[in-house]
């Protein structure tokens, strides 16, 4: 049993390295800091919400994990430099972050009140641009670091009734590709991920939104080569590949993991 243990200790992939999610009290944040955690790192995890965020440090704490919570509103330069230096103060350093925060407002042109447009292109493009600006001057210092951005299938091909989101989201395929061209030689992987429909909180609410019941929701989702939508524990472990050196040799790619959608 604990040679079993010593052979699962050294194949962790991301042993030692020190991580920083944004958006990690629920969904595809939340798993993200599992698995990462699972895998050998030492995470903080952000959001708003201060309950949610130590319960996810407390499941980590009790799988034998290290973690932090650290209230930060993406929005807030302040805030994200506090969320930075509280890591490199706990942790002594920051290897990986993970911009995962975002929101989500099903609207047209017409219908998206300028709030919902500020709103979505704050937390979802700014908090990238704000976030990854307060953890680059330190990973330049060290000569390495991993920035993955959370983008979406919607960023790359658009859907209907989400301009802001789409925008947003676009916004940050091209964010990841200047970013990489920029920091490459620094020796700094920049990549983002563009998921597809995923079991998350904010499925639910896009429906209820919409208008629409759960059931046909999901069905429209589902309607897809894969026949489903993903898990977040799927979304996870296209972020664990970025994050890790399974994937030393990618930069400014915006990798898609949306059960086949944008190729039907």
């Amino acid at each position: 049993m604990a040679e079993g243990l010593r052979v699962q200790v050294e194949e962790m992939r991301l042993k030692n390295k020190i991580a920083l999610i944004t958006g990690g009290t629920s969904g595809i944040g939340e798993a993200a800091a599992m698995l990462f955690a699972r895998e050998g790192a030492m995470v903080t995890i952000t959001g708003r919400n201060e309950d949610r965020g130590r319960e996810v440090v407390k499941k980590i704490v009790d799988e034998g994990g290290k973690a932090i919570f650290v209230r930060t509103d993406v929005r807030k330069s302040a805030d994200c430099r506090h969320a930075v230096d509280e890591t490199q103060r706990t942790f002594t350093g920051l290897d990986i972050l993970f911009n995962n925060a975002g929101v989500f407002y099903p609207r047209t042109i017409l219908d998206c009140t300028e709030e919902e447009w500020d709103l979505q292109m704050d937390i979802n493009l700014k908090g990238t641009f704000l976030m990854s600006k307060a953890v680059l001057p330190g990973m330049i210092e060290r000569g390495r670091g991993v920035i993955i951005n959370n983008s979406s299938g919607w960023g790359i091909a658009g859907g209907d009734s989400a301009v802001a989101y789409c925008a947003s989201k676009g916004g940050v395929v091209l964010l990841t590709k200047a970013m990489a061209i920029d920091h490459g030689r620094q020796g700094i992987r920049v990549n983002c991920i563009c998921p597809g429909d995923v079991d998350t909180p904010m499925l639910p609410e896009d429906a209820r939104m919409r208008g629409l019941k759960w059931e046909d929701y999901l069905a429209g989702c589902a309607d897809r080569p894969m026949g489903r939508i993903g898990t977040t524990d799927e979304i996870a472990k296209a972020a664990l590949f970025l994050a890790s050196d399974d994937s030393s040799f990618m930069t400014g790619a915006a990798l898609v993991v949306d059960g086949g959608g944008l190729a039907d």
